[in-house]
């Protein structure tokens, strides 16, 4: 398992998950709308779920149904 980033990080993108997470996996370029993480370098520990300002991450099978499709958006990010 590991954790997603859903529709609530979209332009707020505030680095809070980043500074927590310890194995640096969650990423983002200038112009993306929102932070991503790396499914492939995760190791579940759940830091940046706390640390989230607005709700926005969750582990995988918790994903709210409504935002589904986010699991695979953060997956294909990392295929680019």
């Amino acid at each position: 398992m590991t954790y997603v980033i859903c529709e609530p990080c979209i332009n707020t993108k505030d680095a809070s998950c980043v500074d927590v997470c310890p194995v640096d996996c969650i990423h983002s370029a200038d112009a993306d709308d929102q932070y991503f993480i790396d499914p492939n370098e995760c190791i579940d520990c759940g830091a940046c779920e706390p640390a989230c300002p607005v709700s926005a991450i969750f582990p995988e099978d918790s994903v709210p149904d409504n935002w589904k499709d986010f699991i695979d958006k953060n997956a294909n990010y990392f295929k680019k």
